[in-house]
C-alpha cells in the first residue's frame, strides 16, 4: 500500500484528518472538512518521482537522436530549470529551484531532446530529496540515456527548512554542483565560463 493506490491514498487521507486533530483543528469543521482528501491528493501528485527508480525514469525519457554531425567539442547546456523539492528530513520544501544540465554528446554520439533533461529532472525533484542527491540522481540518468560519460548537474535553491524554521534565514541558498568525465577535469572550466 503506498499513496499512489486507492487504498494507500485512502489511509494519507486518514492520517492528514488525524494531524487535523493532533494540531487541534477540527476536520469537521466546514473550511477543514475537504482538507485531508486534498492534501492527500496534492503529495500524491508533488511526490510522483517516488514511483521510480532512477532505471524507471531513464528508460521513460530514451528518447534520443542519433546524431552524427557531434563534434569533439559539442556541449548541450539547458540552464535554469526550475522545479522544486521536499527535504527529507523535515519534509519540508526546497524552493526557487534552478538547475543547470550540462552533458558532451559523444562523438556521433546520442542527443536527448531538451525538453527530456527538463523532465528527468523534474521527475527526480519530485522525491523526497537532498539537494546533493538530486544532482546526482540526474546526472546518473543522463548518462544511462544519452551514453555520455561526461555530465554536469549544478543546483541553487532555497529551503524551508533553514528559512521558515530553525534558524530563520530566507534568501540563503544552497549551491551544489555534481561532475563526471570531462567536466570534471578540463572541460569543467570552460563549462563554469559558458555559465
Amino acid at each position: 500500500m503506498n499513496i499512489f493506490d486507492e487504498q494507500g491514498l485512502k489511509r494519507a487521507e486518514e492520517l492528514f484528518c488525524e494531524l487535523i486533530e493532533l494540531f487541534g483543528g477540527d476536520p469537521g469543521r466546514e473550511g477543514l472538512r475537504e482538507t485531508p482528501g486534498r492534501c492527500a491528493k496534492m503529495y500524491r501528485e508533488m511526490l510522483v518521482g517516488m514511483k521510480y527508480t532512477n532505471d524507471d525514469i531513464a528508460e521513460i525519457a530514451d528518447k534520443c537522436f542519433e546524431e552524427e554531425e557531434t563534434t569533439k567539442d559539442s556541449i548541450v547546456i539547458l540552464k535554469d530549470i526550475e522545479a522544486f523539492s521536499f527535504c527529507e528530513h523535515h519534509l519540508a520544501l526546497i524552493y526557487n529551484l534552478k538547475l543547470t544540465v550540462a552533458y558532451k554528446p559523444a562523438v556521433g554520439g546520442r542527443i536527448i531532446g531538451i525538453s527530456k533533461i527538463a523532465r528527468i529532472a523534474d521527475m527526480v525533484c519530485k522525491r523526497l530529496n537532498l539537494q546533493e542527491r538530486i544532482g546526482r540522481d540526474i546526472l546518473e540518468i543522463l548518462s544511462k540515456v544519452t551514453g555520455s560519460p561526461d555530465v554536469a548537474v549544478i543546483i541553487e535553491g532555497e529551503h524551508s527548512c533553514m528559512s521558515a524554521r530553525g534558524i530563520r534565514k530566507p534568501g540563503a541558498v544552497t549551491k551544489t554542483a555534481v561532475f563526471s568525465g570531462c567536466f570534471d577535469g578540463d572541460k569543467k572550466t570552460e563549462l563554469l565560463a559558458l555559465l
